[in-house]
C-alpha cells in the first residue's frame, strides 16, 4: 500500500492528459484513419463516447476502483448503438484501443517533469488495465446480446456482396457479376444516415430494366447504395426523409469502389456542414469535403488560434457564427443577419472582431476558407 500523499500526482498527470485541447480530436481523427468501420460515423458520435469514456477512466483511477454499474451501463449503451449501426465489436475494441494508447503515450511523455516515478505510472497502468478489462467484457457481451437478439439482418446478403465489392480486385468483380452489377463499370455509390432512411434499402435490386439494378444494405453504419447507373432525384425522396441529405459518388468500375465510397461519405458530412439536402455529388461540394474530412488539420488550427478563442471568452460563440453565417451566405451582410436575428451592424462589428483577434481576413478567398473552418471547429468544440 502506498502512501496516501503519493497518488495524487499520478491523478493530476492523467487529468492534465485527458484535458489537454488537443487529445480528443487527434484520438477522433486516429480512429477515422485506422478503423474503416468507425470512419464512416459521425465524428460528433466518435468524441462524445471517447470523451465519456475517458471521464470514466479518470475518476475511476482517482478512486483506485474499478467501474461503477453506472459507468458499466453507459458501455452497455455503448455497445447496443454500435450493434445497431452494423459496425463490428472488433471495430468497437479498435477504437477504444487506439485512445487508450494515446493517453498513455502521452502520459509516459510527461510524468517525468510531473515528478511521477515510472514504477507509480506503472500502478496507474495496471489499475487502468482492471478497469479496462471489465468495460471490454461488458463491451462484447451486450453487442453480442443485441446482435442475438436481432436475427439475421434481412440485408445480410447484400451487405457481405457490398464488403466484397468494396474490397477492390478480382473478389470485387466477381462480387459485381454476382449482384447483376455490370463489370466493366459506370457504378454510383449513395450514402445516406440509416437515422434519416425513410425505407430499409433503395427499392428494386432486379427491376425490369436491367440498367437500373442497384445493391443496397447497412454497411459500417451507413446505407450504402450501388446503382448500375447515376440515379435519379427521385430515388433520394424514396431512401432519406425530407430535409436530410445523401451522398453520391461515381462513376467508377468496381475494382475502384472502395474510392468512391469514400467519396460518397465525404460528400454526405460536406452537405450536412453546409446544411444541404437531397442528392449531393461530391463534385458540387469537393473544395467543403477537402476540409470537413480532415481532423488533424482543424485540430492544428484550434491550436494555432487558442489565444484569439481564449481572448474572447463568452464572445466566441457568437463572432464565430455571425463569420460562418457571413461566409455560408456569400458575404451578404443582411442575410446572415437575418439567419442570427440580430442588426446588420452586429455581424459587421463581429466579423471585424474575428479579423482583428486571429489575423485571418475572411474577406480573401483563402481567408475566407480558413475562417470557416475554424468557426466550424470552435462551435464543434463548444
Amino acid at each position: 500500500m502506498h502512501a496516501h500523499d503519493d497518488w495524487p500526482p499520478v491523478v493530476d498527470l492523467i487529468e492534465r492528459v485527458v484535458g489537454e485541447d488537443d487529445l480528443l480530436p487527434s484520438v477522433v481523427a486516429a480512429v477515422r484513419t485506422m478503423v474503416q468501420e468507425i470512419a464512416a460515423l459521425p465524428a460528433s458520435d466518435i468524441a462524445g463516447h471517447t470523451r465519456a469514456l475517458l471521464a470514466a477512466a479518470t475518476r475511476a483511477l482517482a478512486a483506485r476502483r474499478g467501474p461503477t454499474e453506472a459507468e458499466l451501463s453507459f458501455v452497455e449503451e455503448l455497445a447496443v448503438t454500435r450493434a445497431r449501426q452494423g459496425v463490428s465489436i472488433e471495430a468497437v475494441l479498435a477504437a477504444v484501443h487506439v485512445a487508450e494508447r494515446a493517453i498513455w503515450s502521452r502520459a509516459r511523455e510527461l510524468a517525468g517533469p510531473a515528478g511521477v516515478a515510472p514504477e507509480r505510472l506503472l500502478d496507474a497502468r495496471e489499475l487502468y488495465d482492471d478497469w479496462a478489462e471489465a468495460v471490454r467484457v461488458r463491451l462484447i457481451t451486450a453487442h453480442r446480446a443485441t446482435g442475438a437478439g436481432q436475427g439475421p439482418p434481412s440485408g445480410e446478403r447484400d451487405a457481405a456482396l457490398l464488403r466484397r465489392l468494396f474490397a477492390g480486385g478480382s473478389a470485387a468483380a466477381l462480387a459485381a457479376a454476382e449482384a447483376g452489377l455490370p463489370a466493366a463499370g459506370g457504378l454510383w455509390v449513395l450514402v445516406a444516415r440509416p437515422e434519416d432512411a425513410q425505407v430499409a434499402a433503395v427499392p428494386d435490386r432486379a427491376p425490369r430494366d436491367p440498367g437500373a439494378r442497384s445493391l443496397s444494405a447497412l454497411v459500417d453504419g451507413l446505407l450504402v447504395a450501388v446503382h448500375a447507373r447515376r440515379p435519379p432525384d427521385r430515388t433520394a425522396r424514396t431512401v432519406v426523409r425530407p430535409g436530410a441529405a445523401a451522398g453520391l459518388a461515381g462513376p467508377g468500375d468496381p475494382e475502384g469502389l472502395a474510392l468512391v465510397r469514400r467519396l460518397a461519405v465525404d460528400a454526405l458530412t460536406a452537405a450536412e456542414s453546409a446544411g444541404r439536402s437531397g442528392v449531393v455529388h461530391v463534385a458540387e461540394v469537393a473544395a467543403l469535403a477537402a476540409v470537413v474530412d480532415r481532423a488533424d488539420l482543424a485540430a492544428v488550427l484550434l491550436d494555432r488560434h487558442g489565444a484569439a478563442l481564449a481572448g474572447l471568452g463568452a464572445n466566441a460563440e457568437p463572432v464565430a457564427l455571425a463569420v460562418r453565417a457571413w461566409l455560408e451566405a456569400d458575404r451578404d451582410v443582411p442575410a446572415a443577419a437575418g439567419r442570427l436575428f440580430v442588426h446588420p451592424n452586429t455581424v459587421r462589428n463581429r466579423i471585424q472582431r474575428f479579423h482583428g483577434v486571429t489575423g485571418i481576413d475572411p474577406a480573401g478567398t483563402f481567408g475566407a476558407v480558413d475562417a470557416w473552418w475554424l468557426c466550424r471547429a470552435w462551435l464543434d468544440r463548444s
